[in-house]
């Protein structure tokens, strides 16, 4: 399924992603990247030369910093643009997944509102955009694996602030954090909430 600039797809189901998945646990089980291992930072934004840039969201709003952000590193070398969005998928993985888990009408229209939201900025940035929005329970686990399908070589996320690594797994809001981590691309965050603590 291929999105022209501008457009928004809808995609209910999501694509299996098992080998990007034991990709990133193979990682992990190599020492590489454990949730209380320093990540080092991404190569400078303003002369890194990413070819393909993932502009993703866990279902928050995409703030206008984190657009811009995306923008000026596609700028650098004529990256295309691609705007991703989870419509979450709520209850764990196990047993039979039930309708009233699924994302509704309204949380649907919510993210394409967001998705396209984005592409209007890089629009008036003079950037051709394309965009999508995918259901996950797991939207780390989908972004990463769109993210490999479409050869990004950079990925920009809004995010919160940090938490402590042995309670980050305990909220979606963190899902930026595991992205960062597990990505074997840089990852650029735009803090855009409050900071918490360091061991809060």
């Amino acid at each position: 399924m291929t999105a022209r600039p501008g457009e928004v797809l809808h995609a209910a189901r999501p694509a299996a992603d098992s080998s990007f998945g034991f990709r990133a646990v193979s990682l992990i089980r190599r020492g590489h990247r454990w949730p209380w291992s320093a990540v080092p930072p991404p190569p400078d934004r303003a002369t890194y030369a990413a070819r393909h840039i993932l502009l993703a969201s866990e279902g928050r709003k995409i703030p206008a910093a984190a657009v811009e952000v995306a923008a000026r590193l596609a700028k650098n070398a004529g990256a295309e643009m691609h705007v991703l969005s989870i419509a979450r998928i709520w209850g764990s993985s196990f047993g039979l997944p039930h309708p009233g888990l699924m994302p509704n009408s309204r949380e649907w229209k919510a993210q394409h509102d967001l998705v396209a939201e984005a592409i209007a900025g890089f629009d008036r940035l003079g950037i051709e955009a394309t965009g999508q929005v995918l259901s996950s329970r797991n939207a780390g686990r989908r972004i990463l694996t769109e993210a490999r399908r479409r050869g990004a070589d950079a990925i920009v996320m809004a995010a919160d602030g940090p938490r402590h690594w042995l309670i980050n797994d305990l909220f979606w809001s963190q899902e930026p954090y595991r992205v960062r981590r597990l990505a074997p691309v840089p990852v650029y965050l735009v803090e855009t909430g409050p900071t918490a603590q360091r061991g809060a």
